[in-house]
């Protein structure tokens, strides 16, 4: 399914069983995995609730209670991130199997983010990467190209 978001670029959720992708299905194996890949406009934060609204479709019925409300949390610090401290476009993917959820925000800029500890003087910022570092099971950066990967994992199953 590919729809066009109010205001952004393309959003595509795409869910392929075993059947379709050819493979053999395990008895009672109904297990399907889904992506959402969304290109993220140049310093548009109307995009950050669309992100959580996207990711919350995409993860609708999936982990135990209050796993989808973490993964929308943590994806809209990710997407905040990157379109708040980067001067170009980045992309959202999150990929669910039946093992949990992987979210990566690419972008073009080199430097790595690391967590920091805000103040008071900080107001709502800088808790972004602590929040994921503290409610993430995983989470990491890895260069890509002449940007950077920033994700993080939930596992399906953990409370």
């Amino acid at each position: 399914m590919v729809r066009q978001a109010r205001g952004s670029g393309r959003t595509a959720i795409a869910g392929t069983s075993a059947a379709e992708r050819g493979t053999e299905i395990a008895e009672g194996d109904d297990t399907v995995d889904a992506q959402l890949h969304r290109r993220l406009g140049r310093a548009d934060l109307r995009a950050v609730p669309e992100a959580r609204r996207a990711v919350r479709e995409l993860l609708r019925g999936w982990g135990k209670p209050g796993r989808s409300e973490t993964a929308e949390l943590l994806t809209s610090e990710l997407v905040t991130n990157a379109l708040v401290h980067t001067d170009d476009e980045a992309v959202l993917t999150a990929t669910v199997s039946p093992a949990g959820l992987r979210v990566e925000v690419r972008d073009s800029v080199p430097g790595r983010p690391r967590p920091t500890v805000a103040t008071a003087d900080d107001g709502t910022h800088g808790r972004g990467l602590v929040l994921v570092q503290s409610l993430a099971d995983s989470w990491g950066v890895r260069a890509q190209g002449a940007g950077k990967v920033v994700w993080f994992e939930l596992a399906a199953g953990a409370a």
